[in-house]
């Protein structure tokens, strides 16, 4: 059972009511977490989290904090309870600001108040109604990249999102965007499916972003990774202060490498990869880069002592043959 273990932290659509809630409920340090949040916040965002209605956990300067607490609740209990650290991590999109805090770079509360920036800006960047993304199944990456092209005279369209080999999302104005998803299904694509958000993320639509972005990172406190951390815009490492500043100001205005970035572990002798936080989203894409890999994920009980179990026979067999 040899093999790198990576820590992999869940983006924006992750979120549900009640994420994070029996964790919380069940370990003082995952409830410390969300109290935590709550005073740096100043707000309840607990409540909202556990509690709260759909609507209220959909707004950006809610939600990205929110995956961000829970993603944190989950991983302070694999540390803390059960001794569990990776030998890397990554974090798509949001989940970059998760990873970051993983790997020590980032402190929790500076990266709470920054996600919740992030996700002010990224809202207010656009009007609603005037840009979208859409996932496209079972096309390949040349043909995506051929369909924005294409669709470039009816204005922005761009990859937002190389997720899978058959899962890449792209983000744009309304109508290049669906100009983009018509090509699409001419050049093979499986399904097009237009999301249900009112931002195009990942896009340079959002290049405003950037200086409002780089600004708030300014007043915060960046040190070295005390681990390898994947970034979304190259998937290369990033360890320094510099570059992981550099990697989350481009981050919102361009596509996010997330298959690039587990073949980037894998290659490096990653072999086992555990979502951290809500949904299990990133445990399926992983399977889908790379079957070989060993997949799990981390987001309540059940799934808890499952990966728990498995780790810590993982560490066992590391033992006994002396890797």
């Amino acid at each position: 059972m040899a093999g790198k273990l990576a820590f992999i932290f869940p983006g924006q659509g992750a979120q549900y009511i009640g994420m994070g809630r029996e964790i919380a409920q069940n370990y003082g340090i995952a409830g410390r977490v969300f109290a935590e949040a709550d005073e740096v916040l100043g707000f309840r965002l607990t409540e909202k989290v556990f509690y709260g209605t759909e609507e209220e956990l959909k707004q950006t300067e809610v939600t990205q904090p929110a995956i961000l607490a829970t993603s944190i609740a989950c991983l302070q209990v694999l540390r803390n309870e059960y001794g569990l650290n990776p030998d890397g991590a990554a974090g798509l999109s949001l989940g970059e600001y998760s990873a970051l805090v993983c790997a020590g770079a980032l402190s929790f509360d500076e990266a709470l108040l920054l996600v919740q920036k992030r996700g002010r800006y990224m809202q207010e960047a656009l009007p609603p109604g005037v840009s979208g993304m859409a996932a496209l199944l079972g096309l390949e990456r040349e043909k995506v990249l051929e369909a924005c092209r294409l669709s470039a005279e009816y204005g922005v369209v761009e990859p937002a999102n190389f997720n899978a080999p058959d899962q890449i999302v792209i983000a744009g104005e309304l109508a290049a965007l669906r100009n983009a998803c018509r090509i699409a299904k001419e050049l093979g694509a499986k399904r097009v499916i237009e999301l249900p958000v009112s931002v195009s993320f990942h896009c340079s639509l959002l290049r405003n972003v950037e200086k409002l972005l780089a600004q708030a990172l300014d007043s915060v406190t960046l040190v070295p990774a005390n681990l390898p951390v994947v970034a979304n815009v190259s998937a290369e490492y990033v360890r320094t202060p510099e570059e992981i500043r550099l990697a989350l100001i481009h981050q919102v205005s361009h596509a996010v490498l997330w298959q690039d970035s587990v073949e980037k572990f894998a290659a490096d002798g990653y072999k086992i990869f555990v979502e951290v936080g809500p949904g299990k989203s990133l445990t399926g894409l992983a399977k889908k880069i790379n079957p070989g890999l060993c997949a799990h994920h981390v987001e309540d009980l059940q799934s808890l002592r499952k990966v728990v179990k498995f780790l810590q026979q993982r560490e066992e067999a590391i033992d006994a043959v002396g890797w």
